[in-house]
């Protein structure tokens, strides 16, 4: 039995494929695009033949994300709260505090040890927390998402960055950089700046261990060092395929619901 947990981001789709064993059988991302039921669409496309998979098979498909509702294909969809706190609880049953640090926004989420939200918070929407500030600001030292994160790891020199907003954040970096300022301690500025909002977001909570980070700018190795070191943290889970939690989680959800409700 093949199932599929898709989560329609602001700025990506995650898809999953997941076996009546819950192992991942196949995993693909794309941009989410303008259209996206047909982004959605042509995503489990080019997933079902990388995989082999006939859409026929899949069994039941669970969307979720700020797009689940404009998907006409899945036959259910949920919240994302409750698709991470699925997942989160399945794989790591220690967890107590989640982190989502994502393109377009973060948010923090405190569960008990039933696994049981016992809190959340947010950010206000605001750019300068969250993934899509990383890209903007690697674009402007003309490098790449991993080349931005790696580079900041070479620095070991700390910057205060005063923009708040991405288009004044901008101007700065090209201050920095017309001062004669290292690319290296420019890109560690950067990190440590989104990971002290974020740290602030998350304290907002009382932050209990294990504490995990999800999303994609846990991929981003300078982030997760600053994140760690601001919050004072001996161990902070980062998951593999992290930008995935969410798909997974629902993936979870909709095998669940196959076998309760029998599915299609």
């Amino acid at each position: 039995m093949i199932v599929a947990g898709i989560d329609i981001g602001a700025r990506y789709t995650k898809l999953i494929f997941l076996d009546d064993k819950k192992n991942i059988v196949g995993l693909k991302k794309s941009p989410a695009g303008y259209v996206q039921n047909e982004a959605a669409s042509k995503l489990i496309a080019e997933l079902c033949k990388e995989t082999g998979i006939v859409f026929e098979e899949i069994e039941y498909i669970m969307a979720t994300g700020e797009g689940k509702n404009l998907i006409n294909f899945s036959n259910d969809n949920v919240s994302e709260l409750l698709a991470i706190r699925k997942a989160v609880t399945t794989l790591f049953p220690e967890v107590r505090t989640i982190i989502e640090v994502g393109a377009e926004e973060s948010k923090a989420v405190k569960i008990d040890s039933s696994g049981k939200v016992v809190d959340t918070v947010a950010n206000e929407k605001c750019a300068a927390g969250s993934g899509a500030f990383t890209e903007s600001m690697a674009r402007t030292l003309e490098m790449t998402l991993e080349e931005f994160a790696q580079i900041s790891m070479e620095s070991e020199k700390k910057i205060s960055m005063n923009a708040q907003c991405t288009v004044f954040a901008e101007s700065e970096v090209v201050s920095l950089i017309h001062s004669g300022v290292d690319k290296k301690d420019i890109a560690k500025a950067v990190n440590d700046a989104i990971a002290g909002r974020v740290a602030s977001m998350a304290r907002r909570l009382t932050i209990e261990p294990e504490v995990i980070l999800i999303g994609g700018m846990a991929k981003n190795i300078g982030f997760v060092t600053s994140l760690k070191n601001i919050l004072e943290l001996d161990n902070l889970i980062v998951p593999e395929n992290p930008e995935y939690i969410t798909a997974y989680g629902a993936a979870l959800l909709a095998l669940n619901n196959k076998v309760t409700s029998g599915g299609h």
